[in-house]
């Protein structure tokens, strides 16, 4: 049957390899989870890289995915292309076949040929290249002679290449070495293989990459040195997106059927025709087809639009297919619609896709709401910035100012980039660095996941023979265990001595190593005289457990056997904790929807938080329901009941695997089925063994902590009752106090309240007549004060001070006085409330041309260790120091004097 769609083309291609012996393995998730290094999986070998480096095995040595991939941060970064090219994408999919130190290069070429072959692609129309050698690196003969053997070319068709072209490394390091690829020359121009190299017109035609084999021969380090693997392995990469439009005899990948439909949806809503061409509005209905598959598929990962990190990527990319549907003409929240359309294309191959619809639609909807709420200010106020005579001389504009469109309303520097481009302006980003630097605010280069791990950890492991650390804590918290390696702050060290803080490599462990949000285990080891206290145990790099903590007596040497105890109250504190997490994740699901996901966790033996994706805050309801539903479950003490299998069995068992988790192949499924209620979820953590040993849940918080974020924090077991402790005794004085019980508690303290407002407004109307209405000498006290007005600069002026503790019968005071002084008049009152002092300026509307209010009021503050400003016929200001009240009152005189 003829290959059609690009359907057709990823089950070919997969089907292929497993004819040739691969293992299908589903696509990684885009949040990678064993690679802090990177933003986003950006290739197919990302899921695979600790098996390149040896550091996992599994039980196949070849493999075949298609593997969900964003460049958008970071040296693979195609954001400004996208749009404007036919084949640059910020989301694509790429179909990759993997040796693991099985087949190398002759396989590899073979596969590769006889699979474009079945394509029906054009051999008229590809060229093939290998690695020439360069910086010490030699060439690639052996590809080089494959290729000419298998396809028949000659050197005019298989062409050498340098290090930037045919050497291939996923990061600064990692797994790389030199690669082999196959271009297609798209269009109706005769192919003419000397202007190979020449990049593609933005309409597509001229050469262009459709497969990349590397063949990984060396893992490179952060120090530039490269090693050689282990064994031999293979990783190749072709764009779905780019061989379907070979397939399909379209030049441009967006005329395919993965991207066309979501264009011709941008057309429509728009009401304006696509022509394929590079005008603008073309472009920004391409710019909107490719963003939506990147917002719904991070949104279906647990990503949501914010301030930093990877959220910050993603609110970038919305934000700016926003304002191409803005440029052209959409007048309405659009996004979630065409996302919705990408769900409909893409759910049947990525499910999770379709399990989060009304999520993806929810937070792209919401996004778009928020950003139209301030998009018109915000080019308003760009518009007044480049109408400013320096800005227009210049055509630059400002960092603080760029710097203000993202703070306040919430435009990414490179949207404010590309409507300064479109009016022949750039920005000084330069200063809108500082001024994010100031701000303290992440930008797309923020650190992601842990910190890069450390190069003595790479050490270490390696000196262990990379071998990961045996987990016992499962089935004990207690065991022996022989000293592998002792680290001493970035050294590896033979011996810890008394009062030395390190970290100590056994080869097994009941120590949990912090995973999961699961903290790690603390405890202590002991032997041959030596007493360690472990304060954590964390595991940096493959699956190896450090232990840190510090040597209290003796000395611990490499290849001493001690006896390992993990803290048993802490561990069973913890444990309640983390079964408790997932019977809240539950019971969220069933009383808010199931469009909740876990976006974090924190367990420990104290306490437990558990962030997840939901709108808006909780009900009084909603939160007595969900702690019900809770502790119905640990009430039907129902066995916490841990299965190990396949990954794949247990997704379709109805495990919920939560996206920034690493899984295995095999992984343990945890279910604690309490009759009416069931919990089933993938988890490596360490758990009770019952429901019923929770003892008691309670949430102690709810708050939102990012758009469309919130976390709750609970307690269980002793410290659930330790909290109602605390919390009686505090609230007991209280109950006595107004004789209440804790039902009418708050009935009681709100109508105290009321009272206390009502005496404090009296009390104000009191303090307001008798300084209007009482004085010395037979006046009353504004005649007394009116007397006492001076005459500076051709104008009245007065200062007074008055015993008044409202700020507005302060205003009022200082506003009678001035008109009663009539014509142009300046009047200060001061008050001492408390321990801060206030003040009041007022001037006459006919005198501010020649007094500011503002101005007048500064220097007075100052004497009382303040600051205030206003308008020019009015100032406030406060102090810290009323001691110094009547000088500043003086300071009025003195300056108009």
């Amino acid at each position: 049957m003829p290959i059609r769609t690009a359907r057709d083309v990823r089950d070919e291609f997969l089907s292929y390899f497993r004819a040739q012996g691969h293992e299908q393995v589903g696509s990684g998730p885009l949040v990678p989870s064993n690679d802090p290094t990177l933003m986003f999986a950006n290739a197919g070998m990302v899921q695979f890289k600790d098996l390149f480096t040896g550091r996992e095995t599994r039980a196949y040595k070849r493999a075949t995915t298609s593997q969900k991939c964003i460049r958008i941060s970071g040296k693979h970064n195609d954001l400004e292309n996208v749009g404007r090219t036919a084949r640059h994408h910020t989301f694509f999919e790429m179909l990759g076949n993997f040796s693991f130190g099985d087949y190398f290069k002759a396989e590899a070429i073979r596969f590769a040929w006889d699979l474009v072959e079945r394509y029906g692609v054009d051999k008229s129309r590809l060229v093939c290249t290998y690695f020439k050698g360069e910086k010490g690196v030699p060439e690639d003969t052996e590809a080089r002679d494959l290729w000419k053997k298998i396809t028949g070319f000659g050197d005019d068709r298989v062409l050498g290449m340098g290090m930037d072209d045919n050497f291939w490394s996923m990061g600064d390091t990692g797994p790389c070495g030199p690669c082999s690829e196959i271009h297609f020359f798209q269009g109706p121009a005769s192919v003419d293989p000397t202007r190979f190299g020449e990049e593609p017109t933005p309409e597509g035609h001229g050469w262009m990459e459709i497969w990349n084999l590397v063949f990984m021969q060396f893992e490179r380090f952060a120090d530039g040195t490269m090693k050689p693997l282990p064994a031999p392995s293979v990783d190749t990469g072709m764009g779905l997106e780019r061989i379907t439009s070979v397939v399909q005899g379209v030049t441009s990948n967006y005329d395919t059927d993965l991207l066309r439909a979501l264009v011709d949806q941008a057309s429509r809503i728009s009401d304006k025709k696509y022509g394929g061409t590079m005008a603008d509005d073309d472009v920004s209905m391409r710019v909107i087809a490719d963003h939506a598959r990147t917002t719904a598929f991070l949104i279906a990962e647990g990503v949501f639009p914010d301030r930093g990190g990877r959220e910050y990527v993603l609110r970038r990319v919305m934000r700016r297919a926003i304002r191409h549907g803005y440029r052209l003409g959409i007048d309405k929240p659009f996004l979630h619609e065409v996302a919705g359309t990408v769900v409909d294309l893409m759910g049947d191959t990525y499910g999770e896709l379709r399990d989060r619809r009304k999520t993806i639609l929810e937070v792209a909807e919401s996004e778009e709401v928020r950003f139209r709420e301030t998009i018109d200010r915000g080019l308003k106020i760009l518009d007044e910035a480049l109408a400013e005579p320096t800005v227009k001389e210049t055509r630059v504009l400002g960092g603080p100012a760029a710097f203000k469109l993202y703070d306040t309303f919430g435009f990414p520097l490179d949207l404010t980039q590309v409507i300064l481009d479109e009016r022949g302006y750039r920005v000084d980003e330069p200063g809108f660095d500082a001024a994010m630097a100031t701000a303290k605010q992440k930008s797309e280069g923020s650190k992601v996941g842990e910190a890069a791990v450390g190069d003595v950890y790479h050490r270490v492991f390696a000196a262990t023979g990379n071998t990961p650390t045996e987990f016992t804590g499962y089935a004990a918290e207690e065991g022996e265990a022989t000293i592998v390696a002792l680290v001493r702050g970035k050294d590896l060290v033979e011996s810890l001595a008394a009062g030395e803080e390190g970290e100590v490599v056994v080869a097994r462990s009941p120590f949990y190593a912090e995973a999961g949000g699961q903290l790690g285990d603390k405890g202590t080891m002991t032997g041959g005289g030596a007493t360690f206290t472990v304060s954590t145990t964390h595991k940096p790099v493959g699956g190896m457990h450090l232990h840190k903590g510090r040597v209290e007596q003796g000395t611990l040497k490499k290849g001493q056997t001690l006896k390992l105890e993990v803290d048993h109250a802490a561990r069973a504190a913890t444990r309640r904790n983390h079964s408790a997490t997932h019977l809240l994740h539950y019971a969220l699901r069933l009383v808010l929807g199931e469009h909740v996901q876990q976006k974090g966790s924190l367990v420990g033996p104290e306490r437990l938080r558990f962030d997840f994706s939901h709108g808006k805050a909780l009900s009084e309801a909603e939160l007595a329901r969900v702690e019900e539903v809770v502790n119905e479950m640990i009430l039907a003490n129902a066995e916490v009941k841990t299965d190990v299998m396949k990954q794949d069995e247990a997704k379709k068992a109805g495990a919920m695997a939560i996206f920034e988790e690493k899984y295995g192949d095999v992984v343990r499924v945890l279910t604690m089925d309490a009759g009416a209620h069931k919990s089933v979820e993938l988890c490596g953590g360490t758990h009770a063994r019952r429901t019923g040993d929770i003892g008691m849940f309670r949430i102690t918080t709810d708050k939102a902590i990012a758009a469309g974020v919130r976390r709750i924090e609970g307690t269980t077991g002793l410290h659930t009752l330790h909290e109602a402790q605390t919390e009686a005794r505090a609230v007991g004085p209280a109950l006595a106090l107004l004789d209440a019980t804790p039902t009418t508690l708050a009935q009681k303290i709100e109508k105290l309240l009321a009272s206390e407002k009502a005496l404090q407004k009296k009390l104000a109307e009191a303090e307001k007549k008798l300084a209007l209405g009482g004085g010395g000498g037979g006046k009353s006290g504004v005649d007394a004060w009116l007397a006492e007005a001076r005459t500076l600069q051709g104008a009245k002026v007065l200062a007074v001070r008055a015993d008044l503790g409202d700020p507005g019968a302060l205003r009022e005071l200082a506003d009678t006085l001035r008109d009663k002084l009539g014509g142009d008049a300046i009047v200060l009152v001061g008050a001492a409330q408390g321990p801060k002092a206030s003040l009041v300026l007022t001037v006459s509307k006919s005198a501010t041309a020649r007094f500011k209010a503002g101005e007048l009021i500064k220097p007075v503050a100052a004497i009382v260790g303040g600051s205030g400003g206003g308008r020019p016929d009015m100032a406030q200001a406060g102090g810290t120091d009323p001691s110094k009240l009547d000088e500043a009152l003086a300071e009025l005189y003195r300056q108009l004097a």
